[in-house]
């Protein structure tokens, strides 16, 4: 599943084709994905200007000038793809030209100016939703979520008061949604291992000292990977269709049986199963 940086990553790439523009025409091809789409989605969507295009945890916020905002979750497979007009615009501005939708192209949005905006779905554990923008923060998608990692919310301080008592392990922990926002498999593995943190440690064991080292480290991860485009595993892909790039610098995750990356080591990564997730780390450097 896409995390928080794919997903700004996602969103960086279609805010300069869409904000500022007018969604021209909205063609819903399916009655839903993971849940059902709005009603009369397509006609409350048509004519309406992107006003402006936010992330909040690993939903996409398109704020419309009808009072209303598109809430989009790419599930595990949800992709959302620009084409662009070369009659209007000429080649090699993105990689794909307008083609006819296929099998799992569900929503389709011509924008002012040319671009086409395709969420493709093949698995369909994405959903989208139309809600009133004002009052948005207390949508049920939204109103759980806990701060945002790389806003002045998440602090040491902050985080130590959320573990303080918990007896689940730090790694399920920091996957809670509702005590930070975004944060999923690929980089709590990674950012635990450059703090030095065991995932097995109860997450109320962490001293207020390391939870506020860890807060820089989480968003110093977060910020690598959105430089790198995101982490392009099986199907997540950037809004023009390139790869994200930070699976190459992974140190631990899907590094299985391989040498640790610390110098002087020696161990080798381990994989055990948390919650149902694989979580991979190194029992020497992780305490």
């Amino acid at each position: 599943m896409p995390e928080l940086p794919e997903v700004e990553t996602v969103r960086r790439g279609l805010e300069p084709v869409m904000e500022g523009r007018r969604i021209l025409r909205a063609d819903v091809r399916r009655p839903d994905l993971r849940r059902p789409f709005p009603e009369r989605m397509a006609e409350r969507l048509t004519g309406a200007e992107v006003l402006r295009l936010r992330r909040r945890s690993k939903y996409l916020l398109l704020d419309l000038s009808t009072g209303e905002t598109l809430i989009v979750h790419l599930g595990m497979s949800g992709r959302m793809l620009i084409s662009i007009d070369e009659e209007r615009h000429g080649p090699g501005q993105f990689h794909h030209a307008h083609s006819a939708p296929g099998k799992h192209d569900h929503v389709v949005l011509d924008m002012e100016g040319g671009a086409r905006i395709t969420f493709n779905d093949p698995r369909r554990f994405g959903s989208m939703d139309l809600a009133p923008t004002e009052g948005l923060e207390g949508h049920p998608l939204l109103a759980v979520i806990g701060p945002e990692p790389l806003g002045n919310g998440f602090s040491g301080t902050y985080l130590a008061e959320r573990l303080r008592g918990r007896n689940t392990p730090v790694k399920s922990a920091l996957l809670d949604q509702g005590i930070v926002a975004g944060l999923g498999n690929i980089y709590v593995c990674e950012a635990l291992f450059r703090a030095g943190i065991s995932p097995r440690r109860k997450a109320g064991a962490l001293s207020s000292a390391r939870a506020e080292a860890l807060v820089p480290i989480i968003r110093e991860v977060l910020q690598e990977a959105i430089a790198s485009g995101g982490s392009s595993l099986r199907d997540y892909r950037q809004a023009d269709g390139e790869l994200g790039y930070f699976q190459h610098s992974f140190q631990v995750y899907g590094r299985e049986d391989q040498p640790c990356a610390t110098p002087g080591c020696g161990a080798r990564i381990r994989r055990i199963t948390q919650a149902g997730r694989s979580t991979f780390y190194c029992a020497q450097c992780q305490r």
